[in-house]
Parts: structure tokens; C-alpha cells; sequence
């Protein structure tokens, strides 16, 4: 049988952020513009104004005003909270050499191992011959392990501001409906799976009440909980992300026959009997 490998990159603080960010943006929301039916565009808030306007100029007009509507993604807290946590509940410390690691995530047999063992076993039943078919109980593994993980509470605010309150109310209609009669999902990157709680309160604002110079502007406040998981201390973490073990499958105690003088076993059947 083929082996595949999945290479799966640690969990860290940036593939959360970016799988909450990645999430909201394939929804492709639309709404009603002057310019016919459009994808609403989402921007991450961590980036400054000056960035924003360079690197994306069809954001913002002449003046620097963003062109509405919009979505934007900021991360507010994070807390280490005990009680809310994951299936891993118990807290396990790593091995104290210099591999670390403590969980297993993949156990495989070590076939050149495992072979050599049974050759060894079968030569000797068999005189040196080393075929024939043997139940064989030494068998090695390999057991693949990640340093144990640490759950955290991070929250995110998703802010849609529009011109309109049509445009509004078909931009937070999805996050109400698309969960149905429960408020959680799964978002997902790089092979980790991240349930995310969605907040009951849409804080709604509006200044259509006083619109003096300013622009008219409806904006919506979406908080999402969500429970991530951080594996190792990522750049700063000195032993490997990832350990290979193999397991014991024999122990042999090795002694010296001339200080615990031993008799050799064939002398007595040959009738040699000496010392040493």
C-alpha cells in the first residue's frame, strides 16, 4: 500500500486570524450598489490607512472616504480561559530531553525494524534460515508527537458599514440565517478546524438622525467567539515541532561471565566441563 504524507503546519495565533479572515471573505456577500449587483469588499483592520490607500486605491475616493458598502475584520482579545477548552482536557507535560513532544498524533510500524527482528528470531529456530512465515511479536513503532496544546478565547468584530439600510439588511441577514437555529460553525486552514460562536447582539449605529457635513452611514457590529488552539511556541520554540519515537521491543542485559563465573551452556553436553 502507498504511503501519503500531509504536511500540516502548526496552529498559531496568524493561521486563526487568517482562517476568520479567509472565511468572511469567501462568503462574497452582495448587495445592491449604483453600480448594479457587487461582492462586497472585506479588509482586515489591522493594516494602517496609509497602507490601505496604497495598496488598494479603488477603496477610498479622491478625498480618502471609503466607498460603501464595506466589511472589515479586526481581532479584539485574546484570554487564556481554563474553562473553555477543547477535547484535550488534561494538561500533560513534555519529555524532558531534548526532543520534547508529548501527544501522538500518528503511530506507524517501522518496517525495517520489525523485518530484521523477525529475520533474527526465524534464523535462530530455523538454523540460519531466514524464510518461512512466523507469528512475530517484536514489532517496532514509530509514534509521531506535537507539544501539548493550549486553547485560547479570541474575539473578532466584523464591522459592515452601508449607505443604505437595504444594502445593510442583505449583508446581515447571512450570518443571522446561514447557522440556522444555532449560533457556531467550523472555519478551517491548513488542515485545523477552529469552532467559532457567534455573539447574540448585531450593535446596530446609524446618523441618518443628523446628517449635517458628514456622509450617511448605517454600520453593523458582528462579535464572533472563537475557540483556537496554539501548538508550541512557534518561531521561539527551541526543541522540534514535531517528534519522531520509536518504541521498545526488547531489553537485554548484558554480564560478564568471568566475574559471575557462568559455565558454558555446550560443555555439559559434550561432556567438557571447564570454568571460566
Amino acid at each position: 500500500m502507498a504511503v501519503k504524507e500531509i504536511v500540516i503546519q502548526p496552529s498559531n495565533i496568524e493561521n486563526i486570524d487568517t482562517a476568520m479572515f479567509e472565511y468572511v471573505r469567501d462568503l462574497e456577500l452582495q448587495t445592491h450598489t449604483n453600480d448594479g449587483l457587487q461582492i462586497t469588499p472585506v479588509v482586515w483592520l489591522g493594516t494602517e490607512r496609509a497602507y490601505q490607500i496604497k495598496n488598494n486605491k479603488s477603496l477610498r475616493d479622491d478625498v480618502g472616504k471609503l466607498y460603501l458598502p464595506m466589511m472589515s475584520v479586526n481581532r479584539e482579545s485574546i484570554t487564556k480561559d481554563p474553562n473553555f477548552k477543547g477535547i484535550f482536557q488534561a494538561h500533560i507535560g513534555e519529555h524532558p530531553d531534548y526532543k520534547g513532544g508529548v501527544v501522538t498524533i500518528v503511530r506507524r510500524i517501522q518496517q525495517e525494524k520489525t523485518r530484521n527482528f523477525a529475520n533474527a528470531d526465524t534464523s535462530r529456530l530455523r538454523k540460519g534460515d531466514e524464510t518461512g512465515r512466523r507469528k512475530n511479536e517484536k514489532i517496532v513503532y514509530e509514534e509521531i508527537t506535537i507539544p501539548n496544546p493550549s486553547y485560547i478565547t479570541v474575539m473578532y468584530t466584523l464591522a459592515i458599514r452601508t449607505e443604505y439600510q437595504e444594502q445593510m439588511n442583505n449583508l446581515v441577514a447571512p450570518f443571522i440565517s446561514k447557522t440556522g437555529n444555532i449560533n457556531s460553525f467550523l472555519i478551517e486552514r491548513n488542515g485545523w478546524k477552529y469552532e467559532v460562536f457567534v455573539q447574540q447582539e448585531f450593535a446596530e449605529t446609524k446618523n441618518v438622525d443628523n446628517l449635517a457635513e458628514e456622509e450617511r452611514m448605517f454600520e453593523t457590529k458582528i462579535q464572533f467567539k472563537v475557540l483556537g488552539v496554539l501548538i508550541g511556541e512557534g518561531l521561539n520554540r527551541e526543541r522540534p515541532k514535531v517528534t519522531i519515537r520509536e518504541t521498545r521491543t526488547e531489553v537485554r542485559i548484558s554480564r560478564e561471565r568471568v566475574i559471575t563465573g557462568d559455565k558454558r551452556p555446550w560443555a555439559v553436553k559434550d561432556k567438557d566441563y571447564r570454568e571460566f
